[in-house]
């Protein structure tokens, strides 16, 4: 069972309507133990960091988050990417997760659109379980206008957008961050959820 973090700041439709056409087992959830009780945790969001990081607070789970982070496979998508590092700098310095080391700014550059919108080539730099059976080229949906700052060696895959944008991101353990969106990348994006699901068997 994987539970769906609902804290009212989270593309939630989207995402559960990809795991249902999976037959992938979920609940929407923002009961703490009914995340304990997961075997994996998706962490969604659209909008902003501070008031995403604020919501996820008041409904008492920002601990439960960390603390499942130290034991079982979690996935954020878009902003609950973002979200697992320490800090953004979007509406002013707001703290994160702490899950991965890194900050997320806005995109540093005036020579392409902002916010960086539709699909996006990945250039796969390490091996990762999200990405196992899928082949090159992997094209995936982004819609964000702040991009994660952090070392190479937390990077899994990263899009160009007149710069490196790291696109797949993981602290080497338990813990996956898509700046895209897997639940609107076609096959190749509902192929990652399946993997996801995988790691908890």
């Amino acid at each position: 069972m994987i539970a769906v973090i609902d804290y009212g700041a989270g593309n939630l439709f989207s995402v559960c309507n990809a795991l249902s056409y999976l037959n992938i087992a979920h609940t929407v959830t923002s009961d703490a133990k009914e995340v304990d009780r997961a075997d994996a945790v998706i962490l969604p969001g659209v909008g902003a960091f501070p008031p995403a990081m604020q919501a996820l607070g008041e409904v008492g789970l920002t601990g439960t988050v960390r603390e499942n982070a130290k034991k079982k496979p979690l996935l954020g998508i878009c902003l609950g990417m973002q979200m697992l590092f320490d800090r953004s700098d979007e509406m002013g310095d707001c703290a994160g997760l702490g899950l991965i080391p890194g900050e997320v700014r806005r995109i540093p550059s005036d020579r392409v659109i902002i916010p960086h919108m539709g699909w996006n080539e990945l250039v796969i730099t390490q091996d990762c379980p999200l990405l196992q059976g899928i082949e090159s080229p992997v094209f995936t949906y982004f819609v964000h206008s702040y991009q994660a700052f952090c070392e190479d060696e937390n990077i899994v895959a990263f899009a160009d957008y007149d710069g490196k944008v790291p696109a797949l991101v993981t602290d080497g353990q338990y813990v996956f961050g898509a700046q895209f969106h897997p639940e609107k990348s076609g096959e190749q994006g509902l192929m990652m959820l399946r993997n996801f699901e995988r790691m908890t068997i």
